[in-house]
């Protein structure tokens, strides 16, 4: 098995250290139920994201019990230049896998939950069956959970939402990450406009749903890039967007170029929010799963209130 967090391509990234602000820092997590989830995580053989992408809310989010599993492996078929997830030829799918995840949700008694996966380019359908089986699984055991999905691209993969259609995820999510300027160096195996594309064929296919999609600022983008992607996710009818503070995982990971202040973040937000986003998290901690059981009951409320004049039959 060939794999590795530090892919050769990186090797040449420039890298330069800058002091993390006060904003950014939090507590290291120490509680029970943080313990408790890792154990359990460990017993089912499941792996989160929260891990292995070092995300900085981890002691908060597992402290209530919240996790956000990563299907299909913990090995990724890509080698993004952000990303802290291990890059190589994954194993082969385990067709048990959406079972264990229903029973991890069942344990924690989750009123909502994330799905994840790598990208699995090596697979006929990018990996959309078993994100559907493991929805269904879900519903099986847990039939009063919400679920979110987030997905990869399924990238030159035909009919690959047509398994996901099927299952009738709560939320589908899919991050473009950055801004398409920045693509080639941040993101090379993805193309801007096919994640535009399979958002907006996903609302399309699926128009009950809610839409969600995320960035990182603090790549070198400038703040006319980060209005027009506002736009352009607008034009696809996403519902709910995140930003949030990219923060380097190693040294030779894409470097940060500047941490964006609480203040920015809100000039990013009340855009957001003019341009017809129903929902909007910008913050230096937001991630895409981050209070996304909260976020969810908030986007209920916000679209019932909206549409409220409606035929309520369509929703």
């Amino acid at each position: 098995m060939n794999s590795s967090r530090h892919p050769e391509k990186h090797k040449n990234i420039p890298t330069y250290s800058i002091k993390k602000p006060d904003w950014l820092k939090v507590k290291a997590p120490s509680s029970d139920n943080w313990k408790n989830v890792k154990k359990l995580m460990n017993s089912k053989n499941l792996i989160t994201v929260c891990e292995e992408a070092v995300c900085p809310n981890i002691g908060e989010c597992w402290s209530k019990k919240h996790a956000t599993m990563m299907i299909l492996g913990d090995i990724c078929t890509r080698a993004c230049a952000f990303c802290n997830i291990k890059t190589g030829n994954p194993f082969p799918v385990d067709i048990f896998e959406p079972i264990r995840v229903a029973e991890a949700v069942f344990e924690m008694s989750l009123e909502h939950v994330v799905i994840t996966s790598v990208d699995r380019d090596d697979l006929d359908d990018g990996g959309a069956t078993q994100f559907a089986n493991t929805i269904k699984e879900i519903r099986k055991k847990c039939p009063s959970t919400t679920i979110e999905i987030l997905t990869p691209d399924f990238r030159n993969k035909s009919n690959s939402l047509d398994p996901i259609i099927s299952s009738e995820p709560d939320v589908f999510n899919h991050n473009l990450e950055t801004v398409p300027s920045l693509y080639n160096e941040v993101r090379p195996g993805a193309r801007y406009f096919s994640s535009l594309k399979l958002l907006n064929d996903a609302k399309q296919l699926m128009p009950k749903i809610f839409t969600k999609s995320g960035i990182m600022v603090g790549l070198g983008e400038i703040k006319k890039e980060v209005l027009q992607l506002m736009d352009d996710l607008r034009a696809a009818d996403v519902d709910f967007l995140t930003i949030g503070q990219y923060l380097q995982p190693t040294p030779k990971h894409y470097p940060i170029k500047n941490f964006i202040t609480p203040e920015e973040f809100n000039f990013y937000k009340k855009h957001a929010l003019g341009k017809g986003f129903l929902m909007v998290s910008a913050s230096p901690l937001t991630r895409s799963s981050y209070h996304a059981s909260e976020d969810f009951q908030k986007l209920k409320k916000i679209r019932d209130q909206k549409y409220s004049s409606f035929d309520s039959d369509y929703f």
